[in-house]
């Protein structure tokens, strides 16, 4: 598969499995700055902001040149997309504490190691998203006020 369809074959698979656990999913435009998908409850209560990262073997995952561009509420990674997919849940702060830096030609580049993210705590840990985010304000929906 090319990149781009390992992408989106990544991207639908993790909408779908939100779906199947009770999340409104809608992936955002391809390819613009932050999140690739905005979940939000039943009682469309709690908003995440979540980043996908897609992988057709258990590849390391690019982080490019700067941990500054890792965004969102929670990454999942997706790897072994040839195969049986492994599904990885991640917080943002997770992927930066474990990111690996690598300088070639005086060029700096960020990854994630297999070792790293292929663990136990973080394999198909979906319920990771039902727990407090760190700025719950953020995520929960303003109340209205009475009127039209």
């Amino acid at each position: 598969m090319n990149a781009q369809i390992v992408g989106n074959v990544g991207l639908y698979f993790v909408c779908c499995e939100l779906s199947k656990r009770g999340w409104n999913v809608m992936p955002t435009s391809r390819n613009a700055r932050g999140v690739d998908i905005i979940a939000y409850d039943l009682t469309a209560t709690r908003y995440v902001g979540i980043q996908v990262k897609s992988l057709s073997k258990k590849n390391p995952v690019p982080l490019g040149n700067s941990l500054d561009k890792i965004m969102g509420d929670f990454w999942v990674i997706v790897n072994n997309l040839d195969a049986e997919p492994g599904i990885y849940v991640l917080k943002p702060e997770e992927v930066r504490s474990r990111a690996h830096r690598g300088v070639k030609e005086d060029k700096v580049s960020f990854w994630l190691q297999p070792k790293s993210y292929m663990l136990p705590e973080f394999q198909s840990q979906w319920e990771r998203l039902n727990q407090t985010l760190p700025n719950p304000q953020s995520c929960v929906r303003p109340e209205r006020s009475g009127g039209p």
